[in-house]
């Protein structure tokens, strides 16, 4: 079965706020078995509604409609798909004492607009707003099935639950199976080499589906299936999530949708391992990505922002000739990524000490190209190790991409450091 949303409201089409209702309700229905192949966003204009419904009706089972049903003039929803379909408005008798009550009970005057929040279409059912005033409505016409809900999520995702949804198992009769989908997480590689690695894989599926979506610094695979239960889904996803970790051990670090800093803040903490960092060209982001984790102040120790040269120096005791002088390496270097590591650990006393120093843009800087830089990873009793990257992208692309890079070897390190000795309870 087809379904297809029609998100009313013209800040959506100007930006002014992010349409998420969609994104929750493809989810929601995919899970009753309703594959969602349209997503239709239209300002508030009676006309071009009602142009988005006669193309939705020829290419949908299920219109679902979001927003327009409160009671200003240009909440339009209910009056446009009234007039489509050639049936009357009327005034809900609970729905209308819900908004009375609402005014009654805070003791204030109840404007005659807020009546239109209780209209109903003729023929239909209506969905109570628990949360808000406008009620929404669900029906069939000429086999077709409609949902109108209100645009605020906090109202309209309580009421697609709790009530559009058993209506349309109800009355959809749907004998599609629902779908199940596991999200792995990728670090350390691009989408392009993660799909070449798959490839054989993406060409055989069939059922379970691969879909990769990529995003700065890292890749997501959603493996789904239809199934009639849950365990019998999971069972089938599990045998391709096998495969897929078998051709990609050292990049897949999560079946779930979780991030990476998110896995190595939780393994840290409980392990009690310590972190420090001392950035250069990132300028705190790695920090702001560790310490926006609930948790992370048991494992992350501090760290040290080092854009000038004396700072290098004063702070985290670079030598001068590795910065200063013709044969000197200069601070976008190896050398100088392996010191930065070093102190910042040993300053701290963490178990592990990262380090960044690049050139993020837009100009060159020591003669060195944008987009190259040097991280480095210590930990406590091991050599450190180095690592040079080639980025390519803005300012803020290399910036963030470089934080991924690091969190994807201190992720690596970790991983080792788990089989040498296991963590007792651990899913990292």
């Amino acid at each position: 079965m087809k379904a297809e949303i029609i998100a009313v409201g013209t800040e959506l089409l100007l930006g002014q706020i992010v349409n998420s209702n969609a994104q929750f309700l493809s989810i929601e229905l995919a899970a009753i078995g309703i594959d969602v192949y349209f997503q239709t966003v239209v300002g508030d204009n009676s006309s071009r509604l009602q142009q988005a419904i006669e193309i939705a009706q020829s290419r949908a089972d299920v219109i679902i409609f979001t927003g327009g049903i409160g009671p200003t003039e240009d909440d339009l929803t209910k009056d446009a798909l009234a007039a489509f379909l050639g049936r009357t408005l009327h005034i809900d008798r609970l729905a209308m004492d819900h908004v009375q009550r609402f005014f009654d009970d805070r003791k204030i005057v109840m404007t005659e607009n807020n009546r239109k929040q209780a209209l109903i279409i003729e023929g239909t059912t209506p969905l109570s707003n628990e949360i808000g005033l406008a009620v929404g409505i669900a029906f069939d016409h000429e086999k077709k099935y409609y949902i109108v809900l209100p645009g605020p999520p906090r109202e309209m995702k309580p009421m697609f639950v709790d009530k559009a949804v058993p209506w349309l198992q109800q009355h959809a009769l749907t004998t599609e199976m629902p779908l199940y989908s596991k999200m792995l997480k990728f670090a350390g590689i691009g989408e392009s080499l993660l799909e070449d690695k798959l490839i054989d894989l993406i060409h055989s599926q069939t059922d379970p589906t691969i879909a990769p979506y990529a995003k700065e610094g890292e890749v997501t695979v959603r493996i789904s299936t239809k199934a009639p239960s849950e365990h019998e889904a999971f069972k089938k996803l599990e045998i391709l999530e096998k495969q897929i970790k078998e051709i990609l051990p050292e990049h897949l670090y999560a079946n779930i949708d979780v991030p990476l800093e998110q896995l190595i803040v939780d393994w840290m903490a409980d392990a009690g391992l310590t972190l420090s960092a001392a950035e250069s060209c990132t300028g705190g982001l790695l920090m702001e990505s560790i310490t926006n984790i609930p948790g992370s102040a048991s494992m992350f120790a501090g760290g040290i922002v080092c854009y000038s040269n004396d700072l290098k120096k004063k702070l985290l005791n670079v030598p001068s000739a590795y910065l200063e002088g013709p044969d000197a390496p200069g601070a976008v270097s190896r050398e100088v990524a392996e010191v930065l590591a070093d102190q910042v650990r040993m300053i701290a006393d963490s178990d592990f000490g990262l380090s960044v120093t690049g050139v993020a843009g837009p100009g060159y800087s020591e003669r060195k190209p944008v987009g190259l830089v040097f991280i480095g990873l210590a930990e406590r009793g091991r050599k450190t190790e180095v690592y040079e990257l080639n980025l390519k992208g803005t300012r803020e692309n290399i910036r963030l991409r470089t934080v991924k890079a690091l969190l994807y070897r201190l992720w690596r390190r970790l991983e080792e450091r788990k089989v040498e000795t296991p963590l007792e309870g651990s899913d990292l």
